[in-house]
């Protein structure tokens, strides 16, 4: 892929703390507020604009760290590359919720609870996909991911953390992820087949992809319940730091600093190393962060669908990837599954209650003329 350094660093946007949804509070808090139950979404109710200004992030800024991961990879170990970008992340993160913000240090259990999330979605979630891919063309890792939304809706219904889901959801998640199905179909070329794909490296690649993908959704359902430090801020610099850290120790198992040379790093990878820190982690991943304790897993899981089509276009436009007329289907069939579930919200078992209670009451409504 030839993507044009000149375009690299205008997409460079504001750092997390200065977008909209990030206050000083965090939105779910345990210091707060109650732990969020299944009824409960109050800022996906209150502040829709806000919910859709982060998941809108998400599903543009994730979708465009295919393209800079692919990029950044060239010159730097992926494990490596990841776990210095997360950790640099934090960093910045924390340094700026104790400085500006002058919060106070998280505590113990917080930190118990930042490195379980961060384990989860960053050293699992993360590191499992990038090693995955070293075993099966990126077309069937996409799809695999793509799973996500499916683990996240059922989990979040087993756990409580979510109504029950409706006829209308499960056919939307199906038809979700035939969309991205049919959006990398066309994009697995043979080029993109690692050379020796047995049907044991097959099977090791997708064991770790959807493990990944299980994880990752077990992870983001965590962290909607975790012990949190009142500042959104230094929540997620804590989960970057617990999660980078783990990572360059996994990177160090690995041997990677081994095959790591300073002078060979090249200016394509710097640009994208330092989008995929300053918009890629501190923006997407605070977005995400954020949203999961604003709106429904259903919802929010969606992400995995829409940013393999995020991935495609980006491809096209700035590294010159051919977009065919399945693409733009898939495109289609993802956006209809994104909005069957945006536009029929699950009831809440309070909902269900009230009218069966009103029912009761009224078991045969005069008609009204």
């Amino acid at each position: 892929m030839n993507i044009p350094l000149a375009n690299l660093p205008g997409y460079f946007t504001p750092l997390a703390p200065a977008l909209p949804f990030m206050s000083q509070t965090s939105s779910s808090s345990t210091d707060a507020r109650p732990r969020q139950t299944a009824s409960a979404s109050p800022a996906l109710a209150s502040q829709p604009a806000k919910v859709a200004v982060a998941l809108g992030l998400v599903y543009v800024v994730w979708g465009s760290t295919y393209l800079a991961i692919r990029v950044a990879i060239e010159s730097v170990p992926p494990l490596l590359m990841a776990g210095a970008r997360f950790l640099l992340a934090g960093v910045l993160l924390v340094a700026y919720a104790r400085w500006k913000q002058r919060a106070p240090w998280p505590t113990a259990r917080q930190w118990r609870d930042a490195a379980i999330v961060g384990a989860c979605l960053l050293l699992v979630g993360n590191g499992g996909v990038t090693l995955g891919e070293r075993f099966i063309p990126s077309g069937l890792a996409a799809m695999l991911v793509a799973t996500v939304p499916m683990f996240m809706a059922l989990f979040g219904w087993w756990s409580g953390q979510s109504p029950r889901l409706r006829t209308v959801h499960f056919l939307a998640l199906l038809v979700g992820f035939a969309g991205v199905c049919l959006l990398v179909r066309p994009a697995t070329p043979a080029a993109h087949v690692p050379p020796a794909l047995t049907p044991r490296a097959l099977s090791t690649g997708s064991v770790l992809v959807l493990l990944a993908a299980v994880v990752w959704a077990a992870g983001s359902l965590y962290a909607k319940r975790a012990d949190r430090p009142a500042s959104a801020v230094l929540n997620v610099g804590a989960q970057m730091l617990c999660g980078g850290a783990l990572l360059v120790l996994a990177a160090a198992l690995h041997g990677e600093p081994a095959d790591f040379h300073l002078a060979a790093v090249t200016a394509r990878s710097a640009w994208a190393y330092l989008y995929l820190v300053l918009v890629g982690a501190l923006v997407g991943f605070s977005a995400y962060v954020w949203v999961l304790g604003a709106a429904s897993p259903t919802l929010v899981g969606t992400y995995a669908f829409v940013n393999p089509g995020v991935a495609v276009f980006l491809g096209w436009a700035l590294a010159g990837e051919t977009v065919t007329g399945a693409t733009l289907l898939g495109m289609a069939i993802i956006l209809a599954s994104v909005a069957l579930i945006v536009l029929f919200p699950a009831r809440s078992p309070q909902t269900r209650l009230s009218n069966a209670l009103h029912l009761q009451r009224n078991p045969h409504p005069r008609s009204p003329v």
